[in-house]
């Protein structure tokens, strides 16, 4: 029986946030993925950087499931056996990682995760480490288009702990942990990419 599971907007996003990677991950870096979801990501990452080392995760079984059958599948060598991995907890079991990868993680997770998360990242990366995520993001408390306002909606009325966020908390969350704020990028359909440096 195939595990694998699918996500329609991977194939959407999956080359701009590439693009992101490329150019902000060290060089051969240890990449810890939070929440890896399908698990489609973590391999056509992987394949397209094939000097780096993946480490996919995610707290849910059929996940990692998924995860795991895309490997398989795919036969990419530089991803590892996904990780039963709750952000929101304070042990992760990882060893050591140079960067950390979240996308669409933040709005769709209760807030504990994110920070969980950024006290993860404060915790793991050396300096110079990085944190990127993706996702939808809220500025000065102002959607930056409807399809965001709407997609807020639906995320609310899924989970009351869901929504969002002010990139302004989010940030703010972050540098309680020691990580800085170096670039904001503008990505497709409205979304951001954050990079946070240790």
């Amino acid at each position: 029986m195939d595990a694998r599971q699918f996500s329609p907007s991977t194939a959407r996003n999956r080359d701009a946030i590439l693009g992101v990677l490329q150019r902000v991950l060290p060089p051969a870096a240890r990449v810890l993925e939070i929440a890896s979801g399908t698990g489609e990501h973590a391999v056509y990452f992987a394949r397209a950087m094939p000097e780096l080392t993946w480490q996919p995760s995610d707290p849910d079984a059929d996940a990692r499931a998924s995860i795991a059958a895309w490997i398989e599948t795919e036969g990419v060598r530089n991803v590892l056996a996904p990780l039963a991995i709750d952000a929101g907890k304070d042990a992760w079991g990882v060893g050591a990682i140079d960067a950390i990868v979240a996308i669409n993680v933040i709005h769709i997770s209760p807030w504990e995760a994110t920070l969980g998360l950024m006290a993860g990242a404060g915790r793991l990366l050396p300096a110079g480490g990085v944190l990127v995520t993706y996702g939808a993001y809220k500025r000065g408390g102002r959607h930056s288009a409807p399809s965001n306002e709407s997609f807020d909606a639906w995320l609310k009325q899924r989970d009351s702990r869901y929504g969002v966020r002010d990139l302004e908390a989010v940030e703010a969350a972050a540098e309680a942990q020691g990580l800085r704020l170096r670039e904001i990028i503008e990505m497709p359909a409205n979304n951001l990419s954050l990079v946070f440096e240790r």
